[in-house]
């Protein structure tokens, strides 16, 4: 399994490094998610905040999920360039995008969230577990209990 991982935005103004292995990937279909991607879903690694350092400087967007949680979504101020968000819910992990990723193939994604809100058009892996929404304790405990 990879030990670390790398990313940065399009204009290369942005980076950022990683040194744990990513704890778990997936696909968000929720609205925010399609809408800050520009598609029918978005691919985010999950890290420990703790092992995340990034240098450049980022600007942020945040705002209440269905949850009540804020999700902060970071972006290159150069180029726009999707780089990662944080959720209030998990303040010790990090979700960087996996479009950011030096190595997309990091990104090994283990489910859907929100699948009810996909559009019929954005093909993903059939055989993923999908849930309409986000599972009861969130992804991460999901998969730590799957």
């Amino acid at each position: 399994m990879t030990q670390s991982f790398s990313g940065g935005c399009l204009c290369g103004g942005v980076r950022f490094t990683c040194s744990s292995p990513p704890v778990l990937s997936g696909h968000c279909q929720c609205l925010d998610c399609r809408k800050s991607s520009g598609t029918g879903h978005c691919t985010h690694v999950v890290a420990p905040k703790s092992a995340f350092s990034i240098t450049g400087s980022v600007t942020s967007y945040a705002r209440p999920a269905d949850s009540g949680n804020i999700v902060t979504r970071m972006f290159c101020p150069t180029c726009g360039c999707a780089l990662y968000s944080i959720n209030s819910a998990m303040p010790d992990m990090i979700f960087p995008r996996a479009s950011a990723l030096d190595d997309p193939e990091i990104a090994k994604p283990q489910m859907v969230v929100y699948a009810s809100r996909g559009p019929s058009w954005d093909m993903i892996d059939p055989n993923l577990p999908k849930f309409p929404l986000m599972p009861l304790g969130g992804a991460e405990q999901t998969i730590a209990e799957g």
